[in-house]
């Protein structure tokens, strides 16, 4: 089997989750009213003296919107309002890559097309990958709001498979979260597991055809699968 296409979760596969976001919501607490940051905390289990989210946070795997409706009782206003809120707080996120993505990314786009799918807003999320310098290495990039849908449901996968021009059983859906993986496995691709997220490898193994440090190591993997890049190809001659 060919290789013709690989979709990434973002936040917590091509960026740390920990250290991009709990920084950026941080911040965003700080823009509150005294008496709602600790709220807003508890609502996103967040963990202000410590620094971290919880395991079982909006945050880590919930759309957008999602949190806004869990906050919008608290903060007042309209969901859209709290909604555009936390995309600004999103924009403004300074992102902490998991590795050196352009060259792990680069490696694997000369095996084959690439793509994001993540829960986040397309416009934050397209900012992100533009400010990390690979907005160039995906030919697809879809959000919550992008009219496929969000994980778990495969909707957004099944897009972005035909989008990249490969078929479910040619490839692979990278993720953190149990969200990345059961979506990835409903649509019938391959699924990776890594662990620059919240969750463990005991969670992520069963849905998972392997877990890995981070996505610096799929090349190897895939190399070890006889899924080598036109250059390695090429060097190998």
């Amino acid at each position: 089997m060919t290789l013709q296409a690989i979709l990434f979760d973002k936040d917590g596969t091509l960026f740390g989750f920990q250290a991009s976001w709990a920084r950026a919501f941080e911040r965003y607490l700080t823009t509150l009213p005294d008496a709602l940051r600790d709220p807003v905390a508890q609502a996103m289990e967040f963990d202000r003296a410590g620094g971290v989210f919880g395991e079982g946070s909006l945050a880590i795997a919930a759309t957008s919107r999602e949190m806004a409706e869990a906050l919008q009782p608290i903060l007042g206003g309209t969901v859209a309002s709290v909604l555009a809120a936390l995309d600004a707080m999103a924009a403004d996120a300074e992102m902490a890559p998991v590795c050196d993505l352009r060259a792990a990314l680069g490696r694997l786009r000369a095996l084959c097309p690439l793509g994001v799918v993540t829960n986040d807003s397309e416009a934050p999320a397209r900012h992100h990958l533009e400010a990390a310098g690979i907005s160039d290495l995906f030919d697809f990039v879809a959000g919550f709001d992008s009219g496929h849908g969000a994980k778990p449901a495969p909707g957004p996968i099944r897009a972005g498979v035909k989008a990249l021009g490969a078929t479910p059983e040619t490839a692979l859906m990278v993720g953190d979260s149990l969200h990345d993986l059961m979506a990835g496995r409903a649509a019938g691709l391959g699924t990776v597991g890594v662990l620059t997220g919240v969750a463990g490898a005991d969670e992520l193994g069963p849905h998972a055809d392997v877990i890995l440090p981070d996505i610096s190591h799929l090349p190897a993997w895939l190399a070890g699968r006889g899924q080598a890049s036109s250059e390695s190809r090429a060097s190998a001659v």
